[in-house]
């Protein structure tokens, strides 16, 4: 019997958990509910009273924990992996979780972002954001940063952890992929920042800045005192969590990618190979 190689679009993607139709839902309602989360002060209407996220906070994280088991079960059942699968991403998430309290958030110094988008390469999509959610979760137990702000944080890492897994593949590995890998994990890191400060942005409504919210003024004032608001209050730590995990992604990513992708077909995530039987030879004509 022979073994047939994937074939298609699924060609060069064998180190990933494929997305399937049903995680895609899934991922798509997750996020939709994040945008609105997050979007909310800027689109509502002209003049309206807008009060912060803590009142929010609890409605969102309560929608959010189921939505992140239905997104591990529909990419389970779209690919059908075994536990071991789901117990590797436990162990990631731990050790994401870990890594936080090290650096703290101290001067943009958290090294989990690397792990974070190297494991959603490895991961695919649909388990990196699980992933990437589930260490937001384990290390705010841990670290006592539990608050109105998980939720969000949750959303965001989630995103960074399934961008990483929807990064292109066929041909991207050696030096391209870990220039890649670091491109994307320093825009991640400025980009989760930003996101980050939308949420926290209305607790400031109503103070005597020009970087304040305000849900009198029009949407292109308040995009520009966000703009303000991003240089002058976090930026000097977006750019070094940036820095940080771009360094890390290239030089520690040969070893972690090669591990991550041994313990990935280890533990099934890698679809089943098929085996083909052998063309029957044909029949020998007697000569006459």
């Amino acid at each position: 019997m022979t073994r047939r190689s994937p074939s298609g679009p699924e060609a060069g993607r064998t180190d990933a958990v494929r997305l399937g139709a049903r995680a895609v839902v899934v991922l798509g309602l997750v996020s939709l509910i994040g945008v609105a989360a997050f979007c909310w002060p800027l689109l509502a209407a002209h003049g309206s009273a807008v009060a912060a996220h803590s009142a929010d906070a609890p409605w969102l994280f309560a929608a959010l924990l189921p939505l992140l088991v239905a997104v591990v079960i529909a990419t389970i059942a779209d690919n059908g992996m075994d536990p071991k699968a789901v117990a590797m991403l436990g162990m990631l998430a731990a050790a994401g979780a870990a890594l936080r309290p090290l650096g703290a958030g101290t001067a943009g110094i958290e090294p989990m972002f690397f792990l974070m988008v190297l494991s959603g390469r490895v991961l695919g999509p649909g388990f990196g954001f699980a992933l990437g959610s589930l260490t937001m979760f384990a290390s705010a137990l841990l670290t006592g940063g539990v608050g109105p702000w998980l939720p969000f944080q949750m959303l965001a890492m989630g995103w960074v952890t399934m961008g990483a897994g929807l990064l292109p593949r066929p041909g991207m590995r050696g030096r391209r992929e870990l220039l890649m890998l670091a491109a994307y994990g320093a825009v991640a890191a400025v980009a989760y920042g930003t996101v980050m400060n939308l949420q926290g942005w209305p607790y400031i409504a109503g103070l005597a800045s020009n970087v304040s919210y305000s849900p009198h003024l029009s949407l292109g004032a308040n995009l520009a005192r966000f703009t303000a608001y991003c240089l002058t209050t976090s930026l000097g730590w977006d750019l070094p969590r940036a820095a940080l995990t771009a360094v890390l992604s290239f030089t520690l990513g040969p070893t972690l990618l090669k591990a991550l992708r041994r313990a990935t077909r280890r533990a099934s995530f890698a679809p089943a190979p098929e085996f083909t039987p052998p063309e029957p030879e044909p029949a020998a004509t007697p000569r006459g």
